[in-house]
C-alpha cells in the first residue's frame, strides 16, 4: 500500500492520521514540504531568459548558467567530479526540480531583485 496525502486542510490531516493507524508494522511515513510548482518553474525560466537576453554586466550566460549563479547566491551547494577524459572537473547539482515551494519562491525573489537592479525588462507581465 502506498499513499500520498497533501495536507491542505483538516480532512486531509484526519485521513493521514487514519492511514497511520491502519498501517502495517514497519511501514514508513515521510513528511516533507511540497516541491516547487509548475507555475513557479515556468516563471523562473521566463525570468532567467529575460536576464540572459539583457546580458547585464556584460555577462553572456545562458539561462541555465544564470540559474546556477542564483542558486549559488542562495547557498545551494554543488560538487565537482573529475571528468573521464582528463578534461578537468565538471559540476553536479543545481537542480531546481528538487527545491521546495518556499525555496523556489526565494530563488524567484532573488532573480527578481537582481533583474530589477539591472533594469531587466520582464516579458512576463503578471509580475
Amino acid at each position: 500500500m502506498s499513499q500520498t496525502v497533501i495536507l491542505r486542510g483538516d480532512s486531509q490531516r484526519h485521513f493521514a492520521k487514519h492511514l497511520i493507524e491502519i498501517a502495517p508494522t514497519d511501514a514508513v511515513v515521510s513528511i516533507r514540504e511540497a516541491n516547487r510548482s509548475n507555475d513557479q518553474n515556468a516563471k523562473m525560466w521566463a525570468m532567467l531568459s529575460d536576464i540572459s537576453r539583457a546580458k547585464p554586466e556584460g555577462r553572456k550566460w545562458n539561462p541555465e548558467t544564470w540559474k546556477c549563479a542564483f542558486m549559488h547566491v542562495l547557498g545551494h551547494q554543488v560538487k565537482f567530479c573529475e571528468g573521464l577524459d582528463a578534461s578537468g572537473p565538471f559540476p553536479l547539482g543545481f537542480k531546481s526540480s528538487r527545491l521546495t515551494v518556499r525555496q523556489m519562491a526565494d530563488l524567484i525573489t532573488c532573480i527578481q531583485e537582481y533583474g530589477d537592479r539591472h533594469q531587466i525588462r520582464w516579458s512576463d507581465t503578471d509580475r
